[in-house]
């Protein structure tokens, strides 16, 4: 009889369930893109305000199908998009064919240093290793440069949401990949700041079941287990006077945290 699994072991199956889940939104990139909401036009402002009034160029990392490129755009900056699968990088090339799109990851940023005047993140800094990123994010920042990530996150104090949130992870047993209460830190960049913003999605029961159904931990679930996570899903909505007929506006909060690359500290070098 097999004896107990060491740490190793777990951690082994932690890393390798991260990179799965990481992983799995390829296959659902069509489904991504119309499905998965996109940044308020204040969120973004927020964190580009550092750069000043110029129209900046901005890098896009961890692009996939656009949705917070599409906002950069909206107000005017210049963007460049590093995705690093190619099938949410296709999908963000037939929706935006004026952006730049590149392979690429936060580890290794296929752009020269000091290229872009700041680097984004939208629902992908959890996904970073962020020893190795940092270096190459500050790496092609200019100086002053800013870094900001976004999540879009539901607004579980509305109380048919945070029932909605109790359905949702009563089946999925892998844990949230949203940002926690403790910003990072590196001493690349200044003391990281948040800020949080209003936003909606405007949705039906249907197609908020078809978003839910886009989230790592709910694809990575056995097939039936998933149909009947969403049909549960499907069925609480319409039992909602709020959700029960046509559109609604599903309620989030939208978490930005931004930071500004030291201009003390030399530019790390590419290996």
């Amino acid at each position: 009889m097999p004896g107990p699994r060491d740490s190793t072991d777990q951690a082994m199956d932690q890393g390798e369930l991260w990179a799965q889940r990481a992983n799995s939104f390829g296959a659902q990139a069509a489904v991504y893109a119309e499905h998965r909401p996109d940044y308020p036009a204040a969120g973004i402002r927020w964190a580009l305000a550092p750069i000043g009034d110029k129209a900046p160029v901005v890098l896009d990392l961890g692009a996939g199908t656009g949705k917070l490129t599409e906002g950069l755009l909206a107000i005017g900056a210049e963007v460049i998009a590093v995705e690093p699968d190619d099938a949410m990088r296709a999908e963000l090339i037939a929706r935006f064919p004026e952006v730049t799109a590149l392979s690429g990851a936060a580890e290794t940023i296929p752009l020269p240093d000091g290229s872009v005047d700041a680097v984004v993140a939208g629902q992908a800094f959890h996904w970073f290793d962020q020893a190795r990123a940092f270096p190459e994010i500050a790496r092609v920042l200019r100086a002053d440069g800013v870094f900001a990530a976004f999540w879009n996150k539901d607004d579980g104090r509305v109380e048919w949401v945070a029932g909605l949130q109790h359905v949702v992870h009563s089946n999925a047993p892998f844990p949230s990949t949203d940002s926690d209460d403790k910003l990072p830190s590196h001493p690349l960049f200044t003391d990281f700041e948040g800020s949080e913003f209003a936003h909606t999605h405007r949705r039906t029961a249907e197609s908020l079941t078809a978003t839910i159904g886009t989230h790592s931990r709910t694809a990575m679930i056995p097939a039936h287990q998933r149909a009947e996570l969403l049909d549960r899903i499907t069925t609480y909505l319409r039992s909602q006077p709020e959700t029960a007929q046509g559109e609604f506006d599903y309620p989030l909060r939208t978490e930005v945290i931004r930071a500004i690359r030291r201009v003390d500290m030399p530019s790390p070098q590419q290996d």
